[in-house]
């Protein structure tokens, strides 16, 4: 038996509508216990997905809204679900719950709803962690990526994997249950070709980290240079309002600024740095040292420059550095330069974008589908090693013990999936969601 659970899956605070979730044996008994159909309905008659008007009584007061009922097993956890809509006033909601409470529901924990899909096979774990990154998302890239990760894509990859891995440990038991029929040559040669093409899969999926990292978390871009290059300038134009202080006087910016832009529906962290120079001053020597740290780690960095010199970059590595000579409105550029740009006017800030974007994602497609979640990178790289491990055996051990490191290729793709993840896994997992997801 499914216990009751209610939670508000709508943000706190002021707004048009706020949504209570119900779910469990009994959710459309409780609704019978507090929902007024309007006209001569009742709620024990209601017709699943559709939407009632009437009153939700709380204590103390009623408001006037919708009821809609999601019958098992077509629901989205599985059991029964109930939904109320009522007016969104914070205090409205809190009744509306507190009701839900007073009729035998307990709240709901962190992503205890979706947690119910998955154990009833709803979707994947995979799938559910494309949903809390969708529903995170700062970018569009991001949305994109979450959620094909959430319309399987990746679990699709994984289990194709884990079916050729199925196939090659069913036929090393088969060998190893009838000794007398033997494998040749030839299929062990097979064998060693299912490893490698299985080998080559899992190299791919991990080589998409490096970019659904950079989605995900968003793409640091360090603004450097000497003082007065225009570095704040350039950061106020991106922004395309003023967010760093602008001053003729050197060494303004001691602390890093910071600020976010889109480029192709991918996030650019942009950040403003102290100016590079020698100086006596205490407080600014801290700034510099900050943003020595910055340049060396950010995944793109702008070298800016209003003279040819751009060794504010030095620290970083060559292949990550634009050079941008500043200022091209009123001086003439010169020197050895990627771009030249303008705050004041404009100019090149959209080729200096696209440098940018060249630097950060490279040749980027919103409709291609990354590896973004750490522990599946994590999961991808141990089971491509172990499967190494088998491949280089082949031949030289028996295949019993060979098949020791195809089965934890195997146990470990599954815990991408949730097939054969632990319990710490999963609510490692769903404690991401809020409480009424």
């Amino acid at each position: 038996m499914e216990d009751l659970i209610s939670a508000i899956s709508t943000p706190n605070g002021t707004g048009g509508v706020a949504i209570i979730r119900v779910s469990g044996d009994g959710a459309l008994a409780l609704a019978e216990k507090m929902f007024i159909p309007c006209g001569k309905k009742k709620v024990k008659d209601f017709a699943p997905n559709v939407m009632y008007a009437g009153k939700i009584a709380c204590d103390g007061f009623e408001d006037f809204g919708f009821c809609v009922y999601f019958a098992p097993p077509k629901s989205f956890t599985g059991g029964e679900v109930v939904e109320f809509h009522c007016h969104g006033g914070a205090q409205i909601a809190r009744g509306v719950l507190e009701r839900t409470f007073s009729l035998g529901a307990r709240s709901a924990e962190r992503g205890e709803f979706t947690k119910r899909a998955f154990i009833a096979g709803k979707l994947s774990l995979s799938s559910a962690e494309g949903m809390i990154d969708m529903i995170n998302a700062e970018s569009l890239a991001e949305v994109r990526a979450g959620s094909l990760l959430y319309g399987e894509k990746l679990s699709g990859k994984v289990a194709a994997i884990r079916e050729k891995l199925t196939f090659l440990l069913a036929s090393i038991a088969a060998d190893t249950d009838y000794p007398e029929e033997g494998i040749e040559s030839d299929e062990l040669a097979d064998i060693g070709e299912m490893l490698s093409g299985a080998e080559s899969e899992l190299e791919k999926l991990a080589g998409e980290y490096s970019v659904g990292k950079l989605i995900k978390s968003g793409v640091s871009v360090a603004i450097c240079g000497k003082p007065n290059a225009g570095k704040s300038s350039l950061l106020n134009a991106l922004l395309g309002y003023d967010k760093a202080i602008v001053s003729p006087i050197a060494g303004t910016t001691r602390d890093a600024v910071e600020g976010a832009i889109s480029i192709d529906g991918v996030k650019y962290n942009l950040t403003d740095t102290a100016g590079i120079r020698q100086t006596d001053g205490e407080i600014e020597n801290i700034g510099i040292e900050r943003a020595e740290r910055i340049i060396k780690s950010a995944d793109v960095v702008l070298c800016l420059s209003d003279e040819g010199d751009f060794s504010a970059a030095d620290g970083a590595d060559v292949s990550r550095v634009i050079k941008v000579f500043a200022k091209c409105d009123s001086l003439l550029p010169f020197g050895n330069y990627d771009v030249a740009t303008s705050s004041r006017t404009g100019e090149g800030l959209e080729e200096l974008k696209r440098l940018i974007a060249q630097k950060g994602v490279g040749s980027f497609s919103l409709d291609s589908a990354y590896v973004i979640e750490e522990r599946h990178y994590g999961c991808i790289r141990r089971a491509a090693e172990k499967i190494k491990e088998a491949k280089s055996n082949v031949g030289k051990f028996p295949l019993d013990l060979l098949s020791l490191d195809i089965r934890e290729a195997w146990r470990t793709l599954g815990e991408i999936t949730g097939d054969t993840a632990d319990e710490e896994i999963i609510n490692t997992v769903f404690a991401k969601f809020c409480v009424g997801k």
